[in-house]
């Protein structure tokens, strides 16, 4: 088993609005998605794509709002208050297969795999486990995500 490429990096919000300027104006985003609520994980999403090189695709950003106090990330807020780096997420061919691989280790699971904001299955590493950041293992998008 093996990890692809990091997809995103996750960045808890109190504001997707006062992020969205902030990636746009000051760190030069070059493509801001429109955002969506993701009811079933509790929180507002909008992805931002920040500037490549040389012809290539930049990194994205994901921004994570909470919806709600019954969302996840509504703790984490209450914590850092001006937001902060929620999650790395790394693409892997099958979900399934990386579950194993990841449980075969001895690493924590949290949960089963489940739709994520690019619409394929994902999951989430205990960041105790991971070398102190919380992982999401996500399903390589088919198509153009």
């Amino acid at each position: 088993m093996k990890l692809g490429r990091l997809n995103h990096i996750g960045v808890a919000t109190p504001s997707l609005e006062f992020s969205i300027a902030y990636y746009r104006d000051v760190m030069g985003a070059t493509i801001t998605h429109e955002p969506f609520d993701l009811p079933a994980q509790g929180v507002k999403v909008c992805f931002v794509d920040t500037p490549g090189e040389n012809g290539t695709d930049g990194t994205q950003i994901e921004l994570i709002e909470p919806l709600g106090e019954n969302s996840p990330i509504h703790g984490f807020i209450a914590k850092n208050p001006a937001g902060g780096q929620h999650h790395m997420c790394y693409e892997v061919p099958d979900i399934h297969e990386a579950k194993a691989w990841f449980e075969g280790l001895g690493k924590k699971v949290l949960g089963e795999p489940r739709i994520g904001a690019h619409g394929t299955l994902i999951f989430f590493v205990h960041p105790k486990d991971m070398n102190g950041v919380l992982t999401e293992i996500m399903e390589t998008p088919k198509g153009d995500h």
